[in-house]
């Protein structure tokens, strides 16, 4: 995964939504070795190729991005 000036900033972890009603909500992206991972919405979620997802936000805004928190199970 790459920002948008095209450098690495982190890997997929997770896709988030509901695939049954075809909604995408965002993306859980681990930004380093150590640590949670980060939420992406799916709004700053720019060209998503074949082993390429390119994001719509400046290296700072990656830093900013808040920790994914899983839904609570039932």
């Amino acid at each position: 995964m790459v920002d948008s000036g095209g450098e690495k900033v982190g890997t997929v972890e997770e896709v988030l939504g509901d695939q049954n009603a075809d909604i995408f909500d965002g993306l859980a992206v681990a930004t380093g070795i150590v640590g949670r991972p980060v939420y992406v919405p799916a709004e700053r979620v720019g060209e998503i190729t074949e082993g390429r997802v390119q994001l719509e936000l400046t290296p700072d805004q990656v830093e900013r991005l808040e920790p994914y928190e899983p839904p609570a199970s039932r």
